[in-house]
């Protein structure tokens, strides 16, 4: 894309489309005198795509704005995934994407090491007892006590942003850290150990927590399934703050109905929201957060600083842009 295919700063026009999240507010605090709006709905997010230079979405894109989008020229993900674009058909458009990887890095890190924490030390069911009105007594049966986190071993799946805060904070905690990485030679001290992707089946009988970070790829969907969850200890903890692709469902509800592995920690599922009927709400030993790890306070206004970057890119000409996937 060359500079004069991008529109000048006075005639560009920024789509903000998400239900929940102020981006369009909190845009509009730093008056910086560009033209942008909001829709909430993936309905008006189609009508009003043919005004849009600059789309900011993620769950109510469609590939098929691609065709109404005329004016389309870069789409700015609100998340840091980015497996519901069709790449190809942004690159044939002439359209640049970039994600929102690391806005929420802190907050999704200190998730994964909050599941561990309530998980480890039974908070989901004290907070049970607590509605029971019941004051639990004291517990005989070590193996069945709260443990803490010290000396235990932490098998993160991904070290990219989330990931690498999540090993650094295990070692806080006084925990033994291995991750996987597709490219061992570029890795720092987050971890006390770092393999190749391929080296998970000698590293899951190890681990007391597995804690996917990865993204959502060919080689990880269903990357924990029947077989995996078989190579993990009987007192291991899953914990997801990834993709929910990553895990099979039905392996997992067979895991911890049986007592495969000792609890799980799920953010993210295949079919979310999940339906009332679905057998995990009752499952004593998972603990569910709403697809929320990521949320901050602070996300619309970590996004709109990655935004304006790449638009003062754009309009100096600079197609190196920060995060770009196309």
């Amino acid at each position: 894309m060359t500079q004069s295919q991008f529109p000048r700063r006075d005639d560009t026009t920024i789509h903000f489309s998400h239900s929940a999240y102020q981006m369009a507010s909190r845009f509009a605090a730093r008056d910086l005198g560009i033209r942008h709006f909001q829709t909430d709905t993936a309905e008006a997010t189609r009508e009003r795509i043919s005004e849009t230079d600059v789309l900011v979405v993620s769950g109510f894109w469609r590939d098929t704005l691609l065709q109404e989008a005329t004016r389309l020229r870069y789409v700015q993900s609100i998340s840091a995934g980015y497996d519901q674009y069709d790449l190809d058909g942004l690159r044939d458009h002439g359209v640049l994407l970039c994600n929102a990887s690391g806005v929420n890095a802190d907050a999704v890190s200190h998730h994964a090491i909050g599941l561990a924490l309530a998980l480890i030390r039974h908070l989901p069911s004290a907070r049970d007892h607590q509605h029971q009105r019941r004051w639990r007594g004291m517990i005989s049966d070590i193996d069945q006590r709260e443990d803490d986190l010290v000396g235990h071993t932490m098998l993160v799946i991904g070290l990219g942003a989330i990931g690498k805060r999540v090993a650094r904070l295990a070692q806080a905690f006084g925990m033994h850290t291995i991750g996987t990485k597709r490219d061992t030679a570029t890795h720092d001290d987050s971890c006390g150990e770092v393999h190749a992707p391929e080296a998970l089946p000698t590293l899951l009988p190890r681990a007391d927590f597995v804690v996917l970070c990865c993204p959502l790829t060919e080689a990880t969907t269903d990357l924990i399934d029947k077989d995996t969850i078989a190579l993990m200890k009987s007192s291991a903890y899953l914990i997801n703050v990834a993709r929910g692709g990553c895990v099979d469902p039905l392996a997992l509800q067979d895991a911890l109905a049986n007592g495969v592995i000792a609890g799980a920690g799920i953010d993210h599922f295949k079919q979310e929201p999940l339906p009332p009927n679905s057998p995990f709400w009752a499952l004593d030993n998972l603990l569910i957060t709403p697809h929320s790890a990521g949320e901050t306070r602070k996300y619309e206004d970590n996004v709109i600083d990655i935004l304006v970057a790449n638009l003062d890119k754009l309009w100096a000409g600079n197609t190196d842009l920060n995060n770009r996937i196309v």
